[in-house]
């Protein structure tokens, strides 16, 4: 089982992945981890993408369009977003309080950029993270059953 989790910068997707990876025993990779599996990215792809499909229970955090092709067709998708004006007051937060201009330009560039993209169920951050847990939980149950 994979779940990719993805999404934009601070819409909560290490928090989701953290929670369901202590629930789920499952082990979490985040962005280029992948190129920890070869040492030249073409062969390190591969051999993640392979990892993915082979592994019991994995979670792969996605915030570039790029890597969703990293997951196996069933993995179970979610996209978690949030509006443009919360990612840059958790941003904020994150950069101690204050947001550089060319920092909120690129929030504001990349906004939306995982909106068209296939997903089985979508987060927008009104969920606290157990929440968006028992959803997660709650649609892996009824996509494993479907599978039967």
């Amino acid at each position: 089982m994979v779940i990719g989790i993805f999404g934009e910068s601070c819409t909560g997707k290490s928090s989701l992945a953290d929670a369901l990876a202590k629930k789920l025993q499952a082990t979490v990779y985040t962005g280029r981890d992948y190129l920890k599996f070869a040492k030249n990215e073409a062969d390190a792809k591969k051999n993640f993408a392979e990892a993915l499909r082979r592994a019991p229970s994995a979670i792969y955090v996605i915030t570039e369009l790029a890597h969703l092709a990293l997951l196996p067709p069933d993995a179970l998708r979610v996209y978690t977003t949030a509006g443009l004006d919360v990612i840059q007051a958790r941003f904020a937060q994150r950069m101690n309080g204050s947001l550089p201009a060319p920092v909120a330009h690129m929030l504001a560039k990349k906004h939306g950029m995982f909106d068209n993209e296939p997903r089985d169920l979508r987060l927008d951050g009104s969920d606290t993270v157990e929440g968006a847990v028992n959803r997660v939980m709650e649609k892996l149950s009824n996509t494993q059953r479907s599978r039967l």
